[in-house]
């Protein structure tokens, strides 16, 4: 019995000791790694819904095309090929008279109002700055719709050395003239995995139709009609020789960034 008890207490060497320090001490770091790993991801992904919400608020903040659901007036004029149509909605009170005299005035107001209006260029829509916690300033350039991909978000623009820093806001220009002018407006952003910003646009098919609304509330299409992967250091996409014609390319991450997906759409006559 004493030679079992000494032959167990000579196996516990000091060399095992240290060992099972070691093993202690991995184990504890292991905990902690993967607890600070976690945390970090939750910090990733509430960045990303801040952000988010950031790009929505500049979203719902402009005023590009009105909101005509309070509209309350029955009677309506339009122009439609130099034709004045007037249209009167007789859904409302069956009770109500229609005041002809006052429907031949407002009819005259409304055409003395084209007229005046004729030939003047669309009022544009003050770009408010806008700036990041360190102080990176940026504006609102467009908006782009992708209906199908239920993508709507501001294009924001800033200068070349914060232009990272402002993808995790929202989509942003990255070269081209202003929006809807002749040439290509090359819009960039982030490929998430929770889908958000252009998370879906990979899987756009051709032929699908964006919307792009610039400063003076003028909303043009565009059709898909390439797409395709390029490696990173490929900035051929971004050429400004359409022929004179408008076109739209947007470029996101692919395969944890080591390519570009590219797609290229062009304006609908």
């Amino acid at each position: 019995m004493n030679q079992i008890l000494v032959t167990e207490k000579l196996y516990v060497t000091p060399e095992l000791r240290r060992k099972k320090k070691i093993y202690k001490i991995n184990f504890f770091l292991s905990v902690f790694l993967i607890c600070l790993l976690f945390s970090y991801y939750i910090y990733a992904e509430y960045d990303k819904n801040r952000s988010e919400e950031i790009s929505q608020e500049i979203l719902s903040r402009l005023d590009l095309g009105g909101n005509f659901d309070e509209i309350e007036d029955n009677t309506t004029a339009r122009v439609e090929n130099n034709v004045l149509i007037v249209t009167i909605d007789e859904t409302g009170s069956n009770n109500e008279e229609i005041d002809i005299t006052k429907l031949a005035k407002d009819i005259e107001t409304y055409i003395q109002n084209v007229e005046n209006n004729a030939g003047q260029e669309a009022e544009t829509i003050p770009q408010e700055t806008y700036k990041t916690n360190s102080g990176a300033e940026y504006v609102t350039d467009a908006v782009l719709k992708i209906p199908s991909l239920d993508i709507n978000y501001p294009v924001l623009k800033t200068a070349d050395e914060h232009i990272d820093e402002v993808l995790k806001i929202s989509l942003v220009k990255y070269w081209g003239r202003n929006p809807n002018e002749e040439g290509n407006y090359v819009v960039v952003g982030h490929n998430y995995k929770n889908k958000k910003m252009f998370g879906k646009l990979p899987d756009i098919q051709m032929g699908a139709i964006i919307e792009l609304t610039d400063l003076t509330g003028t909303t043009l299409k565009y059709e898909v009609y390439d797409k395709y992967i390029v490696d990173p250091n490929d900035t051929s996409c971004t050429s400004q020789k359409t022929g004179g014609k408008k076109e739209i390319t947007l470029i996101t991450c692919r395969t944890y960034g080591t390519q570009r997906q590219v797609v290229k759409a062009r304006e609908i006559k």
